[in-house]
């Protein structure tokens, strides 16, 4: 995919239910609780419960989501992230 075919990002949020956004290079990881992805302004996790992935597009860059979204955070550190998840899922 070229970085040009993605000129955007939005994010719109319908009743905390569902979640569209734009300007999405990649999901790294999801489950039913989190989606950790890349957009053109960083990554991002969202949180949630009963997360479903709905849609995705890499070609436009898109992506949808339904559950109930808790939070919505950009990662200044994708590599502090993924030990955390990893680390956190071990010790359940």
């Amino acid at each position: 995919m070229e970085k040009d075919s993605i000129s955007n990002h939005n994010i719109s949020i319908l009743e905390r239910k569902n979640i569209s956004l734009t300007g999405i290079k990649k999901i790294n990881s999801f489950d039913d609780c989190e989606f950790f992805v890349d957009s053109i302004m960083g990554a991002m996790l969202i949180k949630g419960e009963n997360l479903e992935l709905i849609k995705l597009d890499t070609f436009q860059g898109n992506l949808s989501i339904k559950g109930k979204i808790n939070s919505i955070s950009y990662l200044d550190d994708n590599k502090k992230i993924k030990t955390d998840n990893i680390m956190s899922r071990l010790f359940k």
